[in-house]
């Protein structure tokens, strides 16, 4: 299945309170490799941006006006990760805004199967940072030039960053086309054969008397006991 990273910056944090989009970007991986297949657009959001949010992503309504709204490209956003499995990082977010968005346009909510890179880093790396620099800098990906958080960059370094973290998991994958590998030797013939010693009748007498002395502690509750009764 293809897979896409995406990312989004909004006015606000919330979408039920009336927030929307302001930058979207998706980059389409090629196997274990960045494609330069991406999509990307500033938007219009038709509100106000607040404060804590353009001091994150450094954007304002006025710098704004003017771009395409959410609408304007929605068709071709849905064109472009139709089919593709999605990754995000807190990827409960970015979908929420988008089906936000598209729940005003009518249309319904994504289908597509969705990753959360922030929930498989958590599981990865317990206890640490997994904000997207502390992944950069755990994963020694350059991100000195992120100095604040756009969509496009971030969907870069995110795909860059998911690729690390899975690093190995090519492995497991099985080539078709390589011959089959048979062993020299047969390793259960190297083996050596197991001694079995039985219990004598003094073993076995203390062996009951044990689990007597059980049965009676746990009031009849001895499951060997039970067992040998049933058998």
């Amino acid at each position: 299945m293809r897979k896409v990273v995406l990312d989004t910056e909004t006015t606000g944090l919330d979408p039920k309170k009336g927030h929307r989009i302001i930058e979207i970007a998706a980059i389409e991986l090629e196997g274990r490799k960045v494609s330069k297949k991406h999509f990307h657009h500033y938007l219009d959001p038709e509100r106000e941006v607040d404060e804590e949010a353009a001091r994150v992503h450094g954007f304002t309504w006025d710098m704004l006006r003017g771009n395409f709204k959410f609408s304007d490209i929605a068709a071709s956003f849905l064109a472009f990760i139709d089919g593709a499995e999605i990754l995000a990082h807190n990827a409960p977010f970015d979908i929420s805004f988008i089906n936000s968005e598209l729940q005003r346009m009518g249309l319904p909510p994504l289908e597509n199967p969705v990753l959360d890179t922030l929930a498989l880093a958590r599981e990865l790396n317990p206890g640490k940072k997994n904000g997207l620099d502390a992944l950069c800098s755990r994963y020694e990906i350059d991100n000195s030039h992120r100095t604040l958080h756009g969509a496009l960059l971030d969907t870069e370094l995110l795909a860059e960053v998911y690729i690390a973290m899975t690093r190995g998991q090519e492995s497991l994958l099985i080539d078709e086309e390589a011959p089959a590998i048979k062993p020299a030797l047969n390793a259960c013939a190297l083996r050596p054969k197991i001694r079995v010693l039985l219990p004598d009748e003094h073993e076995m007498s203390e062996h009951e008397k044990q689990l007597e002395a059980i049965d009676k502690a746990s009031r009849g509750t001895c499951l060997w006991k039970q067992m040998e009764n049933a058998a």
